[in-house]
C-alpha cells in the first residue's frame, strides 16, 4: 500500500502548462470567493489591488508562454510579447503599491474579462472549428462547449462586477467571484482530459522561438525583481506605500508556476512529478491568499521565502564549484566564452539569492534601499542571464550545421 502510494506521488504529472494556469486562476477566484464571505461581515481585512494584480499577472503569463489573449489565440509575436509585459508589470505595480494605478487596473481587467470574454463566446459559437465541430466528436467536447460558455458569461458578469465593485454588495461579488473560479477548475479539469485525449489539439507552437517556456518564466521573474527593486528603493525612503503581503503572494505563486511548468523549484529542480505538483498549488493557494487578505500570512512566508532564497543560493553555488573544471576538453573559444560569462552571472546570482534570504531572515541586517538595490541588480542579472541561454544556444546550432 505504502509503495503504490509512493508510486502514484512520484509518478510523472501530465499537466499541460494551459491547463495549470487555469488550475491557478481557478484556484485563485474560487479562494477570493470563499474569503470575501467574511470579508463582507468585517472578520477579514481584504486587499483589492492584490487581487487586481494578481489576474493581470496571469492574464499576461498566458499571453507570454501560450499567446493566448483575453479576446483569442494569436502567434506569439514581438508585439504580443512587450504587451503582455507591459500587462505583467502594471499586474505587479498593482500588488505592491496600493492605488498607484487608480483606475487603471480596473479598466484593464473590465476590458479583459468583459469584452474579452463576449468575444470568444462568439468565436466559440460561430468559428468553424469549435462549436459545430465540438457537436460531432462526442460526450467529451459537449463538456467543453458547456465550460467555456459557463466561463465566458461568467467572465462578462465579473467584467461589470469589476468595473461597479463599489456599488455591489460584497456577498453577491462572493457569490459571482465563487462560481466564476469553480467553472474555471471545471474548464481546466476537461481541458487536460481533451489534451490527453486528443495530444495534437494542444498548443504547441505560440509563434517566436526566440524564448521557449523556461526562458518566457526567466523572463518574468526577472521583471518581478527588477520592478520590486525599483519600488523598494522609494518605499524604502518613505515616498510610496507598499503592501508586503502582496508582494510575498505574488512571489509565491510565481515560485508555484515554475514548480507546474517546469518542476522548478528555488532549490533546484525535480521531476515534474504528482507530488511536485501538489506542493505548487499548496504555494498557489498560499500566495493567493497572501496577496488578497493583508498581514495573515506574512510571517511564514517571510521564513519560507527567505530559507528558500538562502539555501537555493548556497546549493547553486555548491554546485558551482564541484563542476567548476567540467569544460570539455577542445571547446571551441566561441562556447567556452559564452560558458564563462554564464558562470560568472550564475555566481553573481547565487551571492544575491543568499543576500536576499539572509535580509528576509533578518530584517535589520540591510537597509531597505540595499535590499532593492539588491532586488534589481538580481533582476537584471537574470534579464542577462537569459541573453546568455539565446546567444548559447546559438553558438550550439552554428557548431553543429558546420
Amino acid at each position: 500500500m505504502r509503495e503504490r502510494i509512493r508510486d502514484f506521488f512520484l509518478s510523472q504529472a501530465q499537466l499541460p502548462l494551459e491547463t495549470a494556469i487555469l488550475l491557478i486562476a481557478g484556484l485563485m477566484a474560487t479562494l477570493t470567493g470563499i474569503f470575501l464571505f467574511p470579508v463582507g461581515t468585517g472578520a477579514l481585512p481584504y486587499y483589492e489591488n492584490g487581487l487586481y494584480g494578481l489576474f493581470l499577472f496571469i492574464f499576461a503569463l498566458q499571453m507570454l508562454t501560450l499567446g493566448k489573449t483575453p479576446f483569442g489565440d494569436v502567434s506569439r509575436s514581438i508585439p504580443v510579447i512587450v504587451i503582455g509585459i507591459g500587462i505583467a508589470i502594471t499586474g505587479i505595480v498593482t500588488c505592491f503599491i496600493p492605488d498607484l494605478l487608480s483606475h487603471i487596473p480596473r479598466l484593464l481587467l473590465f476590458i479583459c474579462f468583459a469584452p474579452g470574454g463576449a468575444l470568444l463566446l462568439l468565436q466559440m459559437i460561430f468559428s468553424k472549428d469549435k462549436l459545430r465541430n465540438w457537436l460531432r466528436l462526442g460526450s467529451l467536447f459537449r463538456h467543453l462547449i458547456f465550460s467555456c460558455a459557463a466561463v465566458y458569461l461568467l467572465s462578462i458578469l465579473i467584467g461589470w462586477l469589476v468595473l461597479m465593485s463599489p456599488k455591489i454588495d460584497v456577498a453577491i461579488t462572493a457569490l459571482f467571484v465563487l462560481t466564476f473560479g469553480i467553472a474555471i477548475l471545471y474548464l481546466a479539469v476537461v481541458l487536460r482530459k481533451v489534451y490527453l485525449t486528443y495530444p495534437e489539439a494542444e498548443t504547441k507552437d505560440p509563434g517566436t522561438g526566440i524564448l521557449s517556456t523556461d526562458k518566457m518564466l526567466l523572463l518574468v521573474i526577472g521583471l518581478f525583481m527588477v520592478v520590486l527593486g525599483a519600488l523598494l528603493i522609494p518605499v524604502s525612503l518613505g515616498q510610496l506605500p507598499f503592501a508586503g503581503s502582496a508582494q510575498l503572494g505574488l512571489l509565491m505563486v510565481i515560485f508555484s508556476i515554475q514548480m507546474l511548468a517546469l518542476g522548478s523549484t528555488p532549490i533546484g529542480a525535480f521531476p515534474r512529478s504528482r507530488a511536485m505538483i501538489l506542493v505548487g498549488f499548496v504555494f498557489a493557494g498560499l500566495g493567493i491568499i497572501s496577496a488578497v487578505i493583508p498581514g495573515i500570512l506574512v510571517g511564514p512566508l517571510t521564513l519560507l521565502i527567505g530559507l528558500l532564497n538562502l539555501f537555493g543560493g548556497a546549493i547553486s553555488l555548491g554546485k558551482m564549484v564541484f563542476s567548476k573544471n567540467q569544460t570539455p576538453a577542445g571547446s571551441p573559444q566561441t562556447v567556452l566564452s559564452v560558458l564563462r560569462r554564464l558562470f560568472i552571472s550564475q555566481l553573481a546570482l547565487a551571492l544575491l539569492s543568499i543576500m536576499f534570504g539572509t535580509s528576509m531572515l533578518i530584517p535589520s541586517l540591510l537597509p531597505g534601499l540595499l535590499v532593492g538595490v539588491i532586488l534589481f541588480a538580481n533582476g537584471c542579472l537574470l534579464l542577462y542571464l537569459i541573453y546568455i541561454l539565446i546567444s548559447l544556444d546559438k553558438v550550439i546550432k552554428q557548431l553543429s550545421q558546420a
